[in-house]
């Protein structure tokens, strides 16, 4: 169990998924200026080149708890 990882159990599409509804697309690309979330977003396109960049993954996952920090669903 990872009790001290607040990323336990969250998937990377749910991250996306959840960063979407909360800032929508063009806000979400201002925070994280990578083009999967400029050019054509979807979660499709978007979960492909973050499983195969690390550095904008790392990016999204510091957004997502920063955003979601006091969320009880980070811990579950």
């Amino acid at each position: 169990m990872q009790k001290d990882n607040p990323l336990h159990g969250v998937t990377l599409e749910k991250m996306v998924t959840d960063l979407v509804a909360h800032y929508g697309w063009d806000e979400l690309a201002e925070k994280i200026n990578i083009n999967c979330f400029k050019s054509d977003p979807s979660v499709k396109s978007s979960l492909k080149f973050l499983r195969k960049t690390p550095w904008a993954r790392e990016k999204v996952e510091r957004i997502y708890v920063t955003t979601f920090a006091n969320e009880t669903s980070l811990t579950k």
